[in-house]
């Protein structure tokens, strides 16, 4: 499923205009982004929680010359499914 089709059917299951479901899923995407910008955990009862993961930086190898590079630490989006999700998709 793409974004069009999800703005589809919260339009066709809340019954608003495609425009307003696309405002509202644009919403959710934007405070959900904001929150982990700040480094907050989104929880939303029974789908699950969103959270920023940190990576330590690391050494890696390039594929091409097979030399060391370092790779910095940076911050991952991370999404751990709540028990009713999973139950939905299991049942």
């Amino acid at each position: 499923m793409n974004k069009t089709e999800l703005v589809s059917l919260v339009a066709q299951n809340a019954k608003i205009t495609k425009e307003s479901a696309s405002d509202a899923v644009d919403a959710t995407f934007d405070v959900i982004a904001s929150a982990l910008q700040s480094e907050d955990t989104v929880r939303i009862v029974g789908f699950g929680n969103f959270q920023v993961a940190h990576r330590k930086a690391s050494t890696g190898r390039n594929p091409r010359t097979g030399e060391p590079i370092q790779i910095k630490a940076s911050k991952i989006p991370k999404f751990k499914a709540g028990k009713a999700l999973k139950d939905a998709v299991n049942g």
